[in-house]
């Protein structure tokens, strides 16, 4: 017994002094299981009821290819009717422009219609001035004529009752000419007058130009609006994002979606795999630089590059290590990223040489 006893102590001490622990063995062997990354695939920001289950579990799919399909019949219905407003508010639009058109162009006829009509008016005023300058004439005439009594008072009477028609014509054309200038201010040059009816009326036609604009504006978020939904029901098919294999369906066909909820589990073409490293032979790599490994089970060579490099968790490092004539140690993850390699696959084993820690 006392035998067995001092073997057991004996083998205690060498495997100390060895350093067959399993950290040493992991800096020792630099060996790490090649291991595929794997993501969640969901439907981005809607839901809804999936009516199509287009894959199967372990089944390889590509880059594109349908998943799964969600309802769509009431996004579908959101943009019939969404089209429907646009389309009733592009009537709205033309209709209004067509108004705007046929105002300026009243306003413009208009405009020539009232200049005419003052021209006329202006003659007609001047008509009247010259028939009342006339009854003045012939009005002072019969009235020297009546003081030397070469005429009766019948007859002056006459004129100067024609002199108060005229005057009276006068007046009267002067108001008519007023109501046609509207307050404007007649320079003599029809073509320049302003006249305030006709500004109106332009007036009233550019205001219609705020309608267009605002109905511009609720056009162009009903266009929004619409690119929304149509980007919706593209999300409502899910694709492959990439090269990879079905690892597990997560809902099925029939079930209620939520957004943002995995559905698939996908497996990936990008394999990698970890090893441990000391930190003396970690100074003389650098994140992207490749790196070869083998195969442990058929002795195939695979190229890799290294795209992580960072100090590993504590329990790597090589602690207590100065009764075996070694001072402490820190160990480095590598994650290395391999090419596709035939005959290797996930879950193999692949170690690196510690010729390929030498001096870069």
């Amino acid at each position: 017994m006392t035998i067995f006893a001092g073997i057991f102590i004996l083998a205690g001490f060498l495997l100390i002094y060895s350093g067959n622990d399993a950290v040493a063995l992991a800096i020792e062997k630099k060996e790490g299981i090649l291991t595929a990354e794997k993501i969640k695939l969901s439907f981005d920001s809607v839901s809804g009821r999936m009516v199509n289950e287009n894959i199967k579990e372990g089944q390889i799919v590509h880059k594109g290819d349908i998943l799964m399909q969600l309802d769509d019949t009431d996004i579908n219905l959101s943009i019939e009717k969404t089209e429907a407003q646009i389309a009733q508010l592009k009537a709205q639009i033309n209709s209004t422009r067509g108004t705007i058109a046929v105002d300026y162009t009243k306003a413009n006829t208009d405009e020539q219609q009232s200049f005419s009509t003052i021209d006329q008016q202006r003659a007609a005023l001047d008509s009247a001035k010259s028939t009342y300058a006339n009854e003045e004439l012939d009005y002072n005439r019969k009235v020297a004529l009546e003081n030397i009594g070469a005429i009766s008072r019948s007859d002056l009477d006459n004129a100067t009752k024609e002199l108060e028609v005229a005057a009276a014509d006068v007046r009267q054309q002067e108001q008519l000419l007023n109501k046609l200038l509207a307050g404007a201010i007649d320079t003599g040059d029809t073509k320049s007058i302003n006249l305030p009816t006709i500004a109106q009326q332009r007036m009233e036609a550019a205001n219609k130009e705020n309608d267009v604009n605002s109905l511009i504006q609720q056009k162009k978020q009903l266009e929004v609006q619409l690119a929304e939904l149509k980007v919706d029901k593209e999300r409502l098919t899910l694709y492959a994002p990439e090269d990879g294999k079905i690892l597990k369906i997560i809902s099925k066909e029939g079930e209620m979606i939520s957004p943002n909820t995995p559905v698939i589990l996908l497996e990936t073409t990008r394999s990698y795999y970890n090893i441990y490293i000391s930190e003396q032979q970690a100074s003389h790599l650098e994140e992207g630089d490749t790196i070869k490994g083998n195969t442990i089970a058929n002795n195939l060579s695979v190229n890799g590059t290294i795209r992580l490099i960072t100090q590993a968790p504590g329990f790597a490092d090589l602690k207590q290590s100065r009764e075996k004539g070694q001072s402490d140690l820190s160990a480095y993850q590598v994650r290395i990223y391999i090419e596709p390699t035939d005959g290797v696959k996930t879950g193999m084993t692949i170690e690196v040489n510690d010729n390929e820690f030498a001096e870069r």
